[in-house]
């Protein structure tokens, strides 16, 4: 049962209403459930529509309504009726294996955005409705209700810490650390703050959003209400609490994946109960035995049952995320890496790890060819350069096989985990819902120094 907010938590912000970047296109295929009205066409749009672009106008047709504006349209429901929108062909796990288009149905309103690369489509929600779909979409809506509600707290908490330091940034309390970018060097991360006409995308890259796509079951709506306006608090601060599927055993401290500004809460664990000493696998040695093993761990499970809370049916396709292994030959690697970083290295004679984090995640990795050399950095740019998509992680020990002439025929990339490792672990959590932990005990496990309150 939720506890009741302190007198001092009663005296802050009401909720938010965001905006979620959801599709960028030189055209739209929509469709209006309800009465909606936009501009000078209150209350006219409903059905079949399509909005284009023509220079800097869009052009909104909607049966016999046509709307043209040079900038911005807000498409709002008109009145009280139950209404939602369709956007078609939104693309969905954008650059990963399992890329795909689905049509799509929000509710709220949508704000319509000229840009260079067409019409952003971006819709307008409170908060909790946001969440509702964020649970559904990252997760099985049939997950236990400990993690649905440990996941509410979290996706809450990270969405009010970015809109936070959007805040600040804006307001110049806050500059982006410098990333590098020269004939050595090129480390690059990747963060929300890329985007600059909405609070939050819809996909990856920030938190799967599908809308009402995925329809929310009552365990999903009571998860977002018993924790409407809590979050995990670091101090006075809310904690900028990130997720991935799969940490491999060990997490790993926010300042190795994104700019480097340490977080106390968001720091290397242990994946386990008693987690025992904090264990650095950063070194070479210590990170071949660990990626090389199959450590007790919540996250080192294969019971399907519990898998599908996390995993919905295209993250399905992936079965070996705990432990992995992907093998390239020359020819094909050396056009990937060519082909991913814009640079011609020749064939490739070496991939060298030069800085892991605790977790045996790779920050720093240099790759030499006949014709270049080059460090990458970071986990992310590891992992794009590296594969047609993402690779797993970037926590992974390199084996040349084949050499000739000192040039290798082939490479061995064996893994841990699934994305950055920082913070909650989802797969973690859904073994440690299964097994009675609490909410709050899920959390503080992953986020270290932590608190609950509701703020709103």
């Amino acid at each position: 049962m939720r506890s009741s907010p302190s007198p001092r938590e009663n005296t802050l912000a009401p909720e938010p209403v965001i905006t979620v970047g959801i599709v960028t296109r030189p055209s739209l295929d929509l469709e209006f459930s309800g009465i909606f009205g936009a501009g000078s066409k209150p209350g006219q749009i409903n059905g079949p529509a399509r909005a284009s672009l023509a220079g800097s106008t869009i052009i909104l047709e909607c049966g016999a309504v046509r709307l043209e504006r040079a900038g911005e349209i807000l498409i709002a429901p008109a009145g009280g009726s139950p209404h939602s929108f369709v956007i078609r062909d939104v693309t969905i796990g954008v650059q990963f294996h399992w890329e795909r288009k689905e049509d799509q149905r929000f509710t709220g309103s949508l704000k319509l955005v000229p840009t260079a690369q067409g019409i952003a489509a971006i819709n307008v929600v409170p908060l909790e409705a946001y969440l509702a779909s964020v649970i559904s979409s990252e997760m099985s809506a049939g997950s236990s209700r400990q993690l649905l509600e440990a996941h509410a707290i979290t996706s809450r908490s990270w969405l009010l810490a970015q809109l936070e330091r959007s805040r600040l940034r804006k307001a110049g309390a806050v500059a982006p650390h410098p990333q590098v970018d020269n004939a050595a060097r090129r480390i690059r991360w990747y963060d929300r703050e890329d985007h600059e006409l909405f609070d939050v995308c819809a996909d990856d890259h920030c938190q799967r959003y599908q809308g009402i796509t995925n329809a929310s079951t009552p365990a999903v709506r009571q998860a977002v209400e018993a924790t409407r306006g809590r979050v995990v608090m670091e101090g006075d601060a809310v904690c900028d609490a990130r997720f991935s599927k799969s940490c491999g055993g060990i997490s790993e401290p926010f300042e190795m994946v994104w700019e480097p500004v340490a977080h106390p809460s968001l720091v290397s664990v242990v994946d386990a109960d008693p987690p025992g000493p904090v264990r650095d696998v950063s070194g070479e040695t210590d990170a071949e035995r660990w990626i090389r093993s199959s450590p007790a761990a919540f996250c080192n499970t294969a019971d399907r049952r519990i898998l599908s809370q996390v995993l919905l049916k295209y993250d399905q396709e992936t079965t070996d995320f705990f432990r992995w292994r992907v093998t390239y030959e020359q020819d094909a690697l050396a056009e990937l890496i060519g082909r991913k970083s814009g640079i011609d290295f020749g064939r490739i004679l070496n991939l060298v790890p030069v800085q892991r984090g605790p977790s045996g995640r790779l920050s720093l990795l240099t790759i030499q060819g006949e014709k270049r050399t080059l460090t990458i950095g970071k986990e992310l740019e590891i992992r794009r350069t590296l594969s047609p998509s993402h690779l797993y992680s970037a926590a992974f020990v390199i084996d040349r096989a084949g050499d000739r002439d000192g040039v290798p025929g082939q490479f061995v990339l064996t893994g841990a985990g699934w994305g950055h490792g920082v913070g909650l672990c989802q797969i973690g959590a859904a073994v440690m819902g299964e097994k009675g932990y609490a909410p709050e005990t899920i959390i503080k496990h992953y986020f270290k120094g932590t608190e609950v309150r509701c703020i709103y």
